[in-house]
């Protein structure tokens, strides 16, 4: 019971920042799991996956009835190849925490943490629109978006995020996309990389014992869903980049303590 209320009351606040910015928030839920939750590293990033793949679900179907898709059609190319270079990483991420100690693994998850939360603060201070720095030919598009979509997918599979952290400023810096596109074709892109990785997680054996369902991924998912349907009614209030800049410092400083007898 007291780790299906640490769920609950940690994943609803994580969300609601989490859709104030456009994230699902797993990279802040993680240190939780590792830290308040006790959950050891290699059990921690398969269920944060499961958190991320209800949260990401719930943010599909809100956004398909509040924004057009129509955009997203010209984009195609470029969503396909990302998703296809994300799920060939996810699925062979999976086999690479496998086999690493869990040592090797926190180590490595604290790197990526606090480079996320660093990229987090650089992208505060940026502009939110872009000419795109990518070529706008279709064959370099698809090869630079399956590159791209390795480095995400790999990211994903070890972390146990959707990966909108990356794909989002991939998408707006890269090619040029606009915000709020970039935030819905981050969703396309992210449903099959977590699928995938949960598939291979699940194969492995990470959810043999159903009760981690009860006492964690059912209150941290619906707590997920509450939160991220108040942030999505929040935004505006406060200025993304601010809770960027905040968060960013937030994550880097929360990694280094929950990670660092790694």
């Amino acid at each position: 019971m007291e780790r299906v209320r640490i769920a609950f009351v940690f994943s609803v606040p994580i969300a609601i920042l989490g859709g104030l910015i456009g994230l699902g928030g797993a990279e802040f839920r993680l240190p939780v799991l590792k830290g308040p939750m006790r959950y050891s590293a290699k059990e921690a990033v398969p269920l944060n996956l499961c958190v991320s793949l209800i949260t990401l679900v719930v943010s599909l179907l809100t956004r398909v009835g509040t924004l057009p898709l129509a955009p997203l059609v010209e984009l195609s190319p470029v969503v396909i190849s990302l998703a296809f270079g994300a799920m060939l990483a996810a699925f062979f991420g999976t086999r690479l925490v496998k086999g690493l100690s869990e040592r090797r693994l926190e180590r490595m998850i604290l790197v990526l943490l606090v480079a996320i939360g660093a990229a987090l603060i650089v992208e505060s201070l940026l502009p939110q629109s872009s000419s795109g720095l990518f070529p706008s030919a279709l064959s370099w598009s698809m090869v630079i978006g399956i590159l791209f979509g390795l480095a995400i997918g790999l990211v994903s599979s070890v972390l146990g995020v959707a990966g909108g952290e990356l794909i989002i400023p991939t998408l707006i810096f890269g090619f040029g996309v606009a915000v709020k596109i970039a935030g819905t074709a981050s969703l396309f892109i992210s449903l099959p990389t977590v699928t995938v990785g949960l598939y291979r997680y699940a194969r492995q054996g990470a959810f043999s014992q159903r009760v981690v369902f009860r006492e964690m991924v059912v209150p941290m998912g619906l707590g997920s869903v509450i939160g991220a349907l108040v942030g999505g009614l929040l935004v505006g209030v406060i200025p993304a980049w601010v809770l960027k800049l905040v968060l960013g410092a937030v994550l880097i400083v929360s990694a280094i303590r929950i990670f660092r007898s790694s």
